[in-house]
């Protein structure tokens, strides 16, 4: 084994570099958070609206991150930005919220979420096998890049594809319930309310992993040029696929059902394909989660791989194997996401992994604005559309966002506050070791 140097092979280009966007957003949230958001929202058109309003921040999201990416082409994405936006300590703190919220916990929610869908098909202990589909599907990825993407690819596919098919199914049956998508003054008054402002935090969550791609820039070809595509290019995809399958979910599921529930996507196939729907929309959601799983596992230990390259105290993680697999920090990355499946506690993990990043990527999009002014000549290759009203929409709207959460949620919020006390703790402690 040897430490990274530029001989390594680029393995990942255009295909490979949406994949991992793609896979990264579509996982847990779409199939779990709609039974969240109708405790808070009762009509179908404020919860149709809100999906359209994540997508629309996610894009704006993509857009600026992408000029950041192309400024700044090195892996590691919030950690790489804000170090060199901000301060290096900054880098540090979005750099354990990466890896601890950003990866393990939502490897942790879609393993989680597999063995719920699972238990259909057999009486095995939930966390058991939430840790067994984590082990599995990290040894894809841990001896060999071309077999991890490989893997992941195909499993990418499978995924878009079964989407597709869910949804063409749904909508050639008979509407189960009368709720409708189409604006009313209810639902009007409810996309002004707190609730809509706070269920925000669930669709955002749902729609993270707009940025995936900036975790793996040195292993892309040509990051300059294909990042800032592969960052929209895969969140317009999701966010079509969003729109749709959440329609499908209204159309087939009445709205007083939906309040509460989880196995959103079992419920609707059940309609659409009888007593056995329960059963095919499981397999499905499982094939779905195993795709969402490989994306963190080839991002996130590329986080620590590049902390490892700049903190002498994590050297060893910027360790990398022959083919420049970087197994210690992938073997990492499963330990933390395993650490979070045994505490069981779904909406819990929810909230406080979707208010935590949410923060961090609101730092990070208003670096564009930073770097605008602090380098005004550095090299852009790629300049973010429709700035400054591009990123200010986003950093704006998220900001509001986290304020109904800290009124909602203050033990989500608080416990966030606490993982960035941490981050600065160890930040310190790295400043101490150097002076």
């Amino acid at each position: 084994m040897k430490t990274y140097h530029s001989e390594f092979p680029l393995p990942f280009g255009y295909s490979t570099a949406s994949a991992v966007v793609i896979a990264s957003m579509i996982g847990t949230g779409v199939f779990t958070t709609l039974g969240l958001e109708a405790q808070e929202l009762k009509t179908g058109f404020s919860l149709m609206f809100l999906w359209l309003i994540g997508g629309v921040l996610a894009l704006a999201g993509a857009l600026s991150y992408g000029e950041l990416a192309a400024a700044m082409p090195r892996s590691g994405g919030e950690y790489h930005f804000l170090g060199k936006i901000y301060h290096p300590v900054l880098g540090i703190v979005a750099g354990w919220i990466s890896i601890t919220i950003g990866f393990a916990a939502p490897s942790a929610l879609a393993a989680m979420a597999f063995s719920r869908y699972a238990s259909v098909f057999a009486d095995v202990p939930a966390t058991g096998l939430a840790v067994l589909v984590l082990v599995g599907v990290t040894a894809f990825h841990a001896f060999s890049v071309n077999i991890g993407r490989s893997f992941h690819m195909l499993t990418t596919a499978a995924k878009v594809f079964l989407i597709l098919g869910f949804c063409i199914s749904g909508l050639l049956v008979v509407p189960a319930s009368h709720a409708t998508v189409t604006p009313s003054l209810p639902g009007w008054h409810e996309v002004f309310s707190p609730s809509f402002a706070f269920s925000l935090i669930y669709v955002s969550y749902a729609y993270s992993g707009w940025n995936a791609t900036t975790y793996i820039i040195s292993e892309v070809h040509e990051p300059r040029r294909v990042v800032p595509r592969a960052l929209f290019h895969g969140t317009l995809i999701v966010m079509m696929l969003y729109l749709l399958l959440n329609f499908v979910f209204l159309r087939t599921i009445p709205v007083q059902q939906l309040a509460g529930k989880l196995e959103i996507g079992a419920l609707s196939a059940q309609y659409i394909f009888g007593d056995e729907g329960r059963l095919l929309a499981s397999a499905m959601i499982c094939v779905l989660l195993l795709s969402t799983i490989s994306a963190m596992v080839m991002a996130a230990p590329r986080v620590l791989q590049v902390a490892g390259e700049d903190l002498p105290g994590l050297r060893s993680l910027a360790i990398r194997a022959r083919d420049g697999t970087p197994l210690r920090a992938i073997l990492l990355q499963l330990l933390l996401a395993i650490a979070f499946v045994v505490t069981d506690s779904f909406e819990g993990v929810l909230s406080f992994a979707g208010f935590t990043l949410n923060l961090i990527t609101i730092l990070t999009v208003a670096g564009v604005f930073v770097l605008r002014y602090s380098a005004p000549d550095m090299p852009r290759p790629y300049r973010v559309w429709g700035y400054p009203l591009t990123p200010a929409v986003f950093v704006l709207l998220n900001s509001i966002v986290l304020v109904f959460v800290l009124q909602e949620r203050p033990l989500a919020a608080i416990s966030s506050l606490l993982t960035v006390s941490v981050g600065v703790l160890l930040a310190w402690v790295h400043i101490r070791r150097k002076a």
